[in-house]
């Protein structure tokens, strides 16, 4: 076979390969997998479903098969809820710059850096973003109100995942 060594190892392309990747994405929830061989490279991407999709991966663009959507009677469905009046002014998204793990306070006996409502300047640290055992600082960048943390503590989060929406202040 074209797609194996001499040995018969399986190389990067290889159908069964292929296959063993996908189900590992499927049982470890992955969504993306790369790899590469020399020249020769391979990622596969897949969307979660909505409710298990952390926040860092909305933007996936493949799509697993999704189950049949299961009609619902009018009776059984809830009564709407009046939304909440949106803000006046553009909220300010704070994203991460890196892939690692979130954190909302600096030692898991300590209070959060900030709540929903806390006031910030520029400097204020806002969070913690370990990745590969340093801790990082992420700041809020202006000077506002906290309207929205985005991100459990504990999370992973990927590169452009939104950690907070804040209300800008003049």
């Amino acid at each position: 076979m074209a797609n194996e060594t001499a040995a018969g190892e399986p190389r990067p392309f290889d159908v069964k390969t292929v296959a063993f990747l996908i189900e590992l994405m499927a049982k470890h929830d992955l969504a993306e997998i790369a790899l590469q061989e020399g020249e020769q490279k391979i990622r596969l991407r897949r969307s979660l479903p909505q409710h298990h999709l952390p926040p860092s991966l909305s933007g996936m663009t493949a799509s697993p098969p999704v189950p049949a959507a299961i009609p619902v009677s009018p009776a059984a469905t809830p009564p709407a809820t009046p939304a909440t009046p949106a803000p006046t002014t553009p909220l300010k998204e704070i994203k991460s710059e890196m892939v690692g793990t979130f954190y909302s306070r600096p030692k898991p006996d300590k209070p959060d850096f900030v709540q929903v409502g806390t006031a910030v300047k520029p400097d204020t640290t806002l969070c913690l973003i370990e990745a590969m055992k340093i801790f990082n600082e992420i700041k809020a960048e202006c000077s506002g109100i906290i309207r929205e943390i985005c991100v459990k503590n504990g999370e992973p989060v990927d590169f452009g995942t939104v950690l907070f929406r804040i209300e800008p202040q003049v």
